[in-house]
């Protein structure tokens, strides 16, 4: 724990029973002026999230006694802590799982602990913003019966609040701020998630994601639009 200074940028909750892997991130994150709690299970890591919310949780998927994605379905169950999800496998089936289950990144072993500092600080940035376009809307966006409101964080549909993530939020605030614009995945995660490279099924996950929280038939989109071999658009 990180003690005297300036006062630190954010508390992190590690989840990972790994020893060493757990030692070094611990090490990279306070070295960068972060309060980190660690635990090695899935028990202890919802025990310590409910006892002390974090700002943002490094949760590895393979733990013992709950693993990682139980506690993301846990965790987000209970409100929108931001998470990022490691994987020793790195299989595509895990990773989007873990997007499925709400997870705002995550990062394959073996990794750069400096990467991870990087993600941590990146995810936390998105997660603090009102807006995620160079010049955030602080008014209602509408389309139909969708319903966006930026001052809350709430989407509706009708008279129905939709429960979309932080990070569907801002992908949707996103498009519905700029209609009928194409933007490419590319595009989306380095405008959205602020990833100047990464691995672009991120997008396709949570747009997949939306469709199926805000269209009335998520086969057949009315809003978020798929431009065959370039990207997605919002028509209003």
């Amino acid at each position: 724990m990180v003690t005297g200074g300036p006062p630190p940028l954010g508390s992190i909750l590690v989840v990972e029973d790994d020893p060493t892997v757990c030692d070094v991130v611990t090490r990279y994150l306070e070295r960068d002026g972060f309060s980190v709690t660690a635990v090695g299970d899935g028990e202890a890591a919802l025990a310590s999230a409910e006892q002390d919310v974090p700002d943002l949780m490094i949760l590895d998927i393979m733990l013992p006694r709950l693993d990682g994605f139980e506690v993301c379905r846990r965790i987000r169950a209970k409100g929108p802590v931001p998470i990022i999800m490691l994987t020793a496998r790195g299989e595509e089936s895990d990773r989007i799982m873990g997007l499925d289950l709400g997870a705002d990144d995550y990062i394959s072993k073996p990794f750069s602990p400096r990467e991870l500092v990087a993600r941590v600080k990146s995810v936390l940035r998105r997660a603090a913003l009102t807006g995620v376009s160079s010049q955030p809307v602080i008014t209602t966006l509408v389309a139909g019966e969708l319903e966006l409101r930026p001052r809350s964080r709430e989407v509706l549909r009708g008279n129905e609040i939709l429960g979309v993530t932080a990070r569907e939020f801002e992908l949707l605030q996103f498009l519905m701020s700029n209609p009928g614009v194409v933007f490419s995945r590319e595009q989306l995660l380095e405008e959205v998630w602020g990833f100047v490279s990464g691995d672009t099924s991120t997008v396709t996950v949570h747009v997949r994601r939306l469709r199926e929280k805000i269209e009335p038939d998520p086969a057949m989109p009315t809003w978020i639009k798929t431009v065959w071999g370039i990207g997605y658009r919002f028509d209003r």
